[in-house]
């Protein structure tokens, strides 16, 4: 199944809770959420408590994205606000598999994502941990980034790692998603799509059942 994630860091953040129910009601299964600590990415967002007010608004799946380093000694404030799932950086941990197994032990799902310059062969040893990789297509931090081209091959590789392997994990692209090229990003083997900039903002409903209409029509993008 293919499932939009719409991010919040680019929502109206003055009336945040409407921002959700709208794309909740047209269809969005995930709400991405990121969060950065100024260190691992040079830009400062939200943490636990914005995280923990919101999700009283929405039974939406908290699809939480930290951009923080050693993310391992927040995992359990952050299952307690109310995330589903928790994707880590490869590059920001010093022990990935004991940082993913502490977000399991919370009962919540694990994702592990890489940025633009990584080597996608370094989510090797790490495929049978996680249930979600997160690609980066573009530099993380911050929004309205345009989409890297190379994530596009880096996708395909992806999948075809995880096929090879007989796993059906999902995987996520996050950065520079436009309708305009979402279709690309789904026959590359994406299943899940975050938008920030491509969906809230004017017109946030229409443009959020756009994005599901797109999604509907490809179907599932590995099978």
């Amino acid at each position: 199944m293919n499932i939009l994630s719409p991010s919040i860091l680019s929502a109206d953040f003055t009336r945040l809770g409407e921002e959700i129910m709208t794309v909740e009601g047209a269809g969005a299964r995930y709400l991405h959420i990121d969060v950065m600590d100024g260190r691992f990415v040079p830009s400062i967002s939200f943490g636990m408590p914005v995280i923990a007010s919101i999700r009283k608004a929405s039974k939406i799946i908290f699809d939480v994205h930290l951009m923080i380093e050693e993310p391992v000694r927040y995992i359990d404030d952050f299952v307690k606000a109310g995330a589903d799932i928790i994707t880590i950086h490869l590059e920001a941990c010093s022990d990935v598999k004991a940082t993913l197994r502490k977000i399991h032990d919370g009962g919540v799902k694990a994702g592990l994502s890489i940025k633009p310059k990584t080597p996608v062969e370094s989510l090797l040893p790490y495929l049978e941990e996680v249930d979600m990789i997160l690609i980066m297509s573009v530099e993380p931090g911050f929004g309205g980034q345009k989409y890297i081209e190379d994530s596009t091959e880096r996708i395909r590789l992806v999948r075809a790692m995880l096929t090879e392997k007989g796993l059906d994990t999902d995987l996520e692209v996050d950065g520079g998603i436009h309708l305009d090229n979402v279709e690309l990003v789904l026959q590359a083997g994406a299943n899940v799509i975050v938008a920030g900039s491509a969906i809230f903002g004017a017109n946030t409903e229409e443009r959020a059942v756009s994005f599901m209409e797109k999604l509907s029509q490809r179907g599932v993008s590995h099978e």
